[in-house]
């Protein structure tokens, strides 16, 4: 059974071992400010162009995101995302158990408008209602597409003339930057954020992600709120020389463009076949709506989500492929659709 299911099954990459072994027996400062930490955070640095940074390195996603949120905001104050963002749908009211309401605004195939944000200004006008002070965003986005710099200028544009955060949500952020389509870097999400993660869970490492602050107001005391929630590693250093493994050279961006190969192989036999995809392919995620029949068929020997049940002949499914996926099950898959077409 090849799986295609998500981009976090294996392990880690051989590299990020060999560093994680070879470290192992180090006695390091903990709480994250140990020489390996450090060392990750001035390659961070570098790629961004920016000193002025303040990164801490936490464990996954939901936990970055319920941090950097609940910090960032005051207890009156709300976050807009798109109806599809991970804080409204995948992280089990993570946001609102702070006491932040999620306010959600219609997206074009995952992603905000600053006219969709305009909107929940507009009719959040005083203080009888939550206060938006934040833009929630993903790139990759959870349908697998990817901000323009020309849309995230804009969106950035909006949220400085009505006083809000931006926050990106970089889970996937290596296979949006390495999408054939990008015409993003790493510097210019960090002139136009006000804070964004660099997600490694999803990309190569055993876990972790890397916050990274870039509005001076939002920098101070963040480490009592990392502690105070929970989220400051004793073993910090664990997830740092993760981080230094990856941006030590080009490792990160090596790893999500494999996986944004394999899915692009996946996706060019599945249009070339007539099969129709749910939002534009260009990333490691690959939605496709296939007959039910040939839904079942697939799953006798693949692994993937079943996104929605669109019609009673239809089911939209998900195909993820990760940085350690194989040519092998890419070719197996391909093989595997072909025939099924051809029978049919």
């Amino acid at each position: 059974m090849y799986s295609f299911k998500n981009d976090y099954s294996e392990g880690a990459h051989e590299r990020i071992l060999k560093i994680l072994s070879s470290t192992s027996l180090e006695q390091n400062i903990a709480y994250g400010e140990d020489i390996h930490s450090n060392k990750a955070k001035e390659y961070i640095k570098q790629l961004i162009q920016r000193k002025d940074l303040d990164i801490h390195f936490m464990v996954g996603g939901t936990q970055t995101n319920l941090v950097a949120i609940s910090s960032f905001l005051r207890p009156h104050q709300c976050v807009i995302s798109a109806e599809t963002g991970h804080i409204n749908v995948h992280e089990t009211g993570a946001i609102e158990a702070t006491g932040h309401k999620v306010v959600v605004a219609p997206g074009k195939e995952g992603k905000l408008t600053p006219e969709a944000i305009q909107a929940v200004l507009d009719k959040h006008g005083d203080e009888h209602m939550v206060q938006p002070k934040m833009v929630y965003i993903s790139n990759s986005t959870e349908l697998g597409t990817i901000y323009t710099k020309a849309e995230l200028v804009a969106l950035s544009k909006i949220c400085r003339r009505n006083n809000l955060l931006l926050y990106l949500d970089g889970a996937r952020l290596a296979s949006a930057l390495t999408a054939q389509t990008n015409d993003l870097e790493m510097k210019d999400i960090g002139e136009l954020v006000d804070a964004f993660y660099i997600g490694a869970t999803k990309n190569g490492a055993l876990l972790g992600e890397a916050l990274v602050i870039c509005n001076d107001n939002l920098k101070e005391d963040f480490r009592y709120l990392l502690k105070q929630k929970g989220a400051m590693l004793a073993k910090g250093f664990v997830v740092g020389i993760q981080f230094e493994a990856l941006f030590q050279d080009n490792l990160y961006f090596e790893l999500g463009a494999h996986a944004n190969r394999m899915a692009n192989q996946l996706a060019v036999v599945i249009k070339d076949y007539g099969y129709k995809f749910y939002a534009e392919q260009c990333t490691n995620q690959i939605f496709v709506i296939f007959p039910n029949d040939i839904v079942d068929k697939l799953s006798r020997k693949f692994s993937f989500e079943i996104q929605d049940k669109l019609d009673e002949e239809n089911t939209l499914i998900r195909l993820v492929t990760s940085w350690a996926t194989s040519q092998e099950s890419v070719d197996a898959f391909c093989n595997y659709l072909k025939n099924i077409k051809d029978i049919y």
